[in-house]
């Protein structure tokens, strides 16, 4: 299997530390294939479409902005 490196900042690295049961690899396995999934249906959703990736980004971030809002009003 390749490998990759990923830096980290000091203080992360200290708070990963601080959980040496997580097995570190796999979460950022994990993380890096969710996002690729992501970007994969992304793909699949835009590849017919008149949309340029500018639009496709602008309205991602519209989404992100208004999920973002929908959590902040939760009540606690």
């Amino acid at each position: 299997m390749p490998s990759i490196t990923v830096n980290v900042d000091d203080n992360l690295k200290e708070r990963m530390e601080k959980h040496p049961e997580i097995n570190w690899s796999e979460v950022t396995r994990q993380a890096i294939e969710k996002k690729i999934d992501a970007l994969e249906v992304m793909d699949e959703l835009t590849s017919e479409s008149d949309l340029t990736e500018s639009d496709v980004r602008d309205i991602a971030d519209k989404i992100n902005e208004s999920g973002r809002k929908r959590v902040d009003e939760e009540p606690t």
